[in-house]
C-alpha cells in the first residue's frame, strides 16, 4: 500500500476561535464530498509536513473547520494561514520498492541517544518516504525517511540513528 499527498483539499484561510481550529476553503471537488480525515500534509515553505487531525467539522458549502492534534490554541495555528492542505490518497496496486517490512520494529534513536520510537511502517510519497513511528508515549510520529537525516543503521541492533531538524518530532504532538 502506497500513500500519496497529491490531492489538494484546500487552503487554510484563517485560524478561528480560541481552541486552535482553522477554516479551510475547500477545492470545488470536495464540496459535500469530504473524505474521512486522519492526517493531512500542510505545505510549509514548499515542503509537505504531516499533521494528525483531532477533529473535522463540515456544515456544507466551501468551508471545513479542522483541529490538529497538539495544536489547541489560536497562537499555535495562526501561522498556518495561507498554507495548502493535501490529502493522502492510497494506491493499492503500487509496489513498494525494496523490503520495507525489514525495518518494521526498528528503534529510531536521535543523535543525542534518546529514543524517538519504533518504526511501524514506511509510507511512500513522491520525493521522499516517511517513517511512521510509535513513540514511547503511544503517539504516532511521521518523519522524513531521507539519507540526509540518517547517521547510522544497524541490522544487528535493529536501530536507526537519526539527526533530525529541531522540533520535527514535536510537530505531531
Amino acid at each position: 500500500m502506497t500513500y500519496r499527498y497529491q490531492t489538494m483539499l484546500g487552503r487554510i484561510s484563517r485560524a478561528t476561535g480560541y481552541s486552535g481550529s482553522v477554516s479551510v476553503k475547500l477545492e470545488k471537488s470536495f464540496f459535500d464530498n469530504i473524505p474521512e480525515l486522519e492526517w493531512v500534509f500542510l505545505e510549509i515553505d514548499g515542503k509537505p509536513v504531516p499533521f494528525f487531525i483531532s477533529s473535522a467539522e463540515y456544515s456544507g458549502g466551501d468551508i471545513l473547520k479542522i483541529r490538529f492534534e497538539g495544536y489547541d490554541t489560536y497562537e499555535k495555528v495562526s501561522e498556518f494561514a495561507g498554507c495548502r492542505i493535501y490529502l493522502t490518497t492510497i494506491s493499492e496496486d503500487s509496489k513498494t520498492s525494496g523490503n520495507t517490512e525489514s525495518i518494521s520494529g526498528f528503534k529510531v534513536i536521535s543523535g543525542n541517544e534518546s529514543l524517538i520510537g519504533t518504526v511501524m511502517e514506511i509510507i511512500q510519497n513522491p520525493g521522499h518516504d516517511l517513517l511512521k513511528i510509535l513513540s514511547p508515549e503511544g503517539k504516532e510520529i511521521l518523519i522524513p525517511f531521507h539519507e540526509d537525516f540518517i547517521l547510522n543503521a544497524s541490522d544487528k541492533k535493529k536501530t536507526i540513528m537519526v539527526d533530525l531538524p529541531e522540533g520535527l518530532t514535536e510537530i505531531n504532538y
